[in-house]
């Protein structure tokens, strides 16, 4: 998909609507630098389920995380979670430290071509084919 491309992790859009000032602006500027640079955002179908539950839990209001993880929804491409994701991410759980829901972000990001992921999380390091951006780090914005 290209350099414009990205997929971006859960927890990007959880600190975004999160309470902590910090990552919470440094979240929101960071997406709002990848819209305006044209930058095309893609998610994996995991990570809205999984946006949705920890809203679900944070704000124990099920009308308003329904309604966040559709905001989500609209303002990026969602991409399937099928046999061929499910199985890069099997194969990278037993060849890369990533786990769980990260395989399933990171196994989506690599079977859709997208080679850049936008995360926090430094489980993402180190999976072959795949170069994590830290919204939270200073000069982020540099490698967009």
């Amino acid at each position: 998909m290209g350099d414009r491309a990205i997929l971006i992790d859960s927890a990007v859009l959880l600190y975004a609507f999160g309470t902590a000032e910090g990552e919470r602006s440094r979240s929101r500027a960071f997406v709002d630098r990848l819209a305006a640079a044209d930058v095309r955002m893609y998610a994996s179908t995991e990570m809205v389920q999984e946006f949705a539950h920890h809203r679900l839990r944070r704000t124990r209001d099920r009308r308003r995380a329904g309604r966040e993880a559709r905001d989500v929804m609209a303002s990026m491409t969602i991409l399937n979670f099928d046999r061929e994701v499910l199985d890069l991410s099997l194969d990278l759980i037993e060849r890369t430290a990533v786990r769980g829901r990260d395989a399933v972000h990171a196994a989506t990001a690599l079977a859709y071509g997208i080679e850049k992921i936008a995360s926090p999380d430094p489980a993402f390091d180190g999976i072959p084919g795949l170069a994590r951006i830290d919204p939270l780090a200073d000069g982020s914005e540099s490698v967009l």
